[in-house]
């Protein structure tokens, strides 16, 4: 058996069905060789929006994307898609042709493991015919059970060797970790002991299936709930549901997390992003962390407890871990701890943005048009504050947020990746026109897949972190701000439906897409205001 086909094999039966990429001389053989043993091969127009389509996939599908790439120059324009997986932990699998490792003189020549481990990324390698099958097992394994991007170099001479295929045994999940004894009985001290606990639930949260655990163990000792953006809509629904915690939290969520006596970090890094560099924990706050990786705890500012162990398994032994609810102090609420009846009513009233009152200087309106059933997918920039938090989503898998390297021009690809992996719902691509332009090639791909997408460009006409950020010290703005675009019939260029929104008056259009057959995407140019940067980067900016 040809090695290319040994690997085609091998990924398949390990469950991989869904490849993204583009070919090359280098690819060409394995990807086909995918196609025959009955992968979806998904062509993009450029690496990097390959790598971000695989990404987004993979947080979608909750299994690890394949991405195929040339030697040389595919994987390199690959890497800034590749470096977003590997800091989201994203499980992805990068099939990487490489030269020969005799050809020390091409000028495909790259050092591919230093390139992996510089981004973050683990680099595995064929180093010959009869061990194909056993690295590209520990390559998928790897990218599975440890939830991290891995690089598959291929050679070119050992791609066009013979092997034999042994079979292979299924992916097994690993067992989820269970803490310490003594670890959950420090943790259910401290939740029986606070008045006003609150719980930030991270990706790793979202990745356990955490909800029902956390909701219960919240219960018992009364705390509110909140997410990391990277978890939004985990805990849609609830009453005690303050949505995205740090820059993005409203002003009551704000409010209420900086008054909490104890603050549980649950899968979630509590980095400066969610926390607004520390802002928002009390100065007389107790904070705990949970989390499977014992070196996530504390990495990102000190905690008083640390608790190593899977997520949903540590809160349901810390909720069976409590003292009876009328001993918890935080009992003493009509709900118990942070909960009362007239805090629900506050919470139901004022936690949207799209409840706090503000000087519009517009009109929008698209969170009432757009179905429920929906994902959004955001970009990077000044404006992404506005559609993460006043774009609606149903639940945790409504909201894909390529954020953890601040790219600007992934949101396309990762709303591609997203909708191929949720074809029920509608998915919304959020991007600033800088993004949309720099990712613009991609939009052919969502013509000619035939997704029934909207996509929202909020156009400033500039690159309005940069505007936002310099502008105030008098700095001349002229390297980031552009000529206006005619972004709607760019949009009608490459197939797509397009109109141009100036206000709610200008939405008719749009209500007739989402009326009709939807039988080719829709482009929105939203112009936006500039006056000033948005509330999120502001608050950002106090921690440069």
């Amino acid at each position: 058996m040809l090695v290319t086909d040994a690997v085609a094999a091998t990924l398949t039966e390990l469950g991989a069905d869904t490849v993204f990429g583009v070919v090359g001389s280098g690819n060409f053989k394995i990807t086909n060789a995918l196609i025959a043993y009955g992968a979806r091969y998904v062509p993009a127009r450029h690496e990097c929006g390959a790598a971000t389509m695989a990404d987004a996939w993979a947080r979608m599908a909750g299994r690890p994307g394949i991405l195929s790439v040339h030697q040389g120059p595919g994987l390199t324009n690959a890497l800034t898609g590749i470096t977003e997986a590997a800091k989201s932990r994203t499980p992805l699998v990068v099939l990487a042709a490489d030269v020969a490792d005799s050809a020390t003189a091409s000028n495909f020549r790259i050092d591919v493991a230093r390139l992996a481990a510089s981004v973050g990324a683990a680099a595995f390698r064929l180093h010959s015919p009869g061990f194909a099958v056993d690295e590209t097992v520990r390559a998928y394994r790897t990218a599975a059970a440890q939830r991290r991007t891995v690089l598959l170099a291929m050679p070119l001479d050992v791609q066009a060797g013979a092997c034999t295929w042994p079979g292979i045994e299924p992916v097994q999940p690993p067992p989820a970790l269970a803490p310490s004894a003594a670890a959950v009985a420090s943790l259910a001290g401290a939740l029986a002991r606070a008045e006003r606990p609150v719980f930030i639930a991270g990706r790793g949260a979202r990745i356990a299936g955490a909800r029902a655990a956390l909701e219960r163990l919240a219960a018992r000792c009364g705390a509110l709930l909140a997410t990391s953006a990277a978890a939004k809509g985990l805990f849609r629904g609830s009453p005690w549901d303050l949505d995205v915690s740090g820059g993005f939290a409203s002003p009551l969520a704000a409010e209420l997390i900086r008054g909490a006596d104890l603050v549980v970090g649950w899968g979630c890094s509590l980095n400066m992003w969610t926390l607004r560099h520390g802002k928002l924990i009390g100065p007389d706050a107790t904070v705990v962390q949970v989390d499977h990786d014992q070196a996530a705890i504390g990495a990102h500012r000190p905690v008083q407890l640390g608790v190593t162990g899977d997520v949903s398994v540590t809160a349901r032994a810390a909720a069976d871990a409590l003292p009876p609810v009328a001993e918890c102090t935080g009992a003493a609420g009509d709900e118990g701890g942070y909960r009362s009846s007239a805090l629900r009513d506050r919470i139901a009233a004022e936690v949207r943005w799209r409840d706090v009152p503000y000087a519009d200087e517009g009109d929008g309106a698209l969170d009432e048009l757009l179905p429920a059933e929906r994902i959004v997918a955001v970009d990077s920039g000044n404006f992404m504050g506005y559609p993460s938090m006043y774009l609606s989503v149903p639940d945790a898998d409504g909201f894909c947020f390529t954020q953890a390297y601040q790219s600007i021009g992934l949101g396309l690809a990762s709303a591609i990746g997203s909708a191929i992996a949720r074809p029920g719902r509608l998915t919304v691509a959020a991007l600033g026109d800088g993004g949309a332009l720099m990712g613009i090639s991609e939009l052919e791909t969502v013509v000619r897949l035939g997704l029934p997408m909207v996509i929202v460009v909020y156009d400033d006409a500039a690159y309005g972190a940069e505007v936002h950020h310099f502008g105030p010290d008098g700095d001349s703005l002229d390297t980031v701000r552009f000529p206006q675009a005619d972004i709607a019939e760019i949009g009608r260029g490459f197939g797509c439906a397009g109109v141009t929104v100036r206000g709610t008056g200008d939405l008719g259009p749009v209500r007739e897409w989402l009326d009709g057959p939807r039988d080719r995407p829709l482009v929105i140019d939203a112009k936006i205001t500039s006056a000033r940067g948005s509330w999120w980067l502001e608050e950002a900016f106090r921690g440069h």
